[in-house]
C-alpha cells in the first residue's frame, strides 16, 4: 500500500494552481471539469508518477471551520520534503511567500511553515 493522493482544500482553484505551480514548482498532472469545479492535481516534477496533491474546493460546510482552526493554531495541513529548508526558505521568500515559521532546527529535522494563500499552512522539512 502507498499514498496515491492527498487533498488540500483551497478557496480558489485557479489561484491555488498558480501558487502550487508558478511559486512552489509543482506541475499540473490532472484537470477534469466537474461542474463548477475541477478534479485538479499537481505533482512534483521530480516524481511525475508519484503522490498527487488534489487542489480541492473548500465548499463543504465543515471545511472552513476546520481549515480556519488549523491555521489559527499554526498547524500545517501538509508537509513537503525539500533538500535544504534554508535554501528553499530563501528562494520562496524572494518570490513573496509569507512564512509563519522561519527555519527551525529541532534535533534531526529542520522545518519552516508557509501560507499557501488559499487558506492553508504548509510545512517544508528536511532531515539531516
Amino acid at each position: 500500500m502507498r499514498i496515491h493522493l492527498l487533498s488540500v482544500f483551497v478557496d480558489d482553484q485557479d489561484k491555488a494552481l498558480r501558487f502550487y505551480t508558478d511559486v512552489l514548482g509543482f506541475v499540473k498532472k490532472t484537470e477534469v471539469p466537474l461542474g463548477e469545479d475541477r478534479w485538479l492535481t499537481v505533482v512534483s516534477p521530480e516524481d511525475p508518477d508519484g503522490t498527487q496533491l488534489l487542489l480541492e474546493p473548500d465548499r463543504h460546510p465543515a471545511v472552513k471551520p476546520y481549515t480556519s482552526a488549523l491555521a489559527e493554531d499554526g498547524i500545517p495541513v501538509a508537509s513537503f520534503a525539500v533538500d535544504d529548508v534554508h535554501a528553499e526558505f530563501a528562494r520562496l521568500r524572494e518570490r513573496g511567500v509569507l512564512f509563519t515559521q522561519e527555519p527551525l532546527e529541532t534535533g534531526p529535522v529542520t522545518t519552516a511553515v508557509l501560507d499557501d494563500t488559499c487558506g492553508n499552512l504548509i510545512q517544508i522539512v528536511h532531515s539531516k
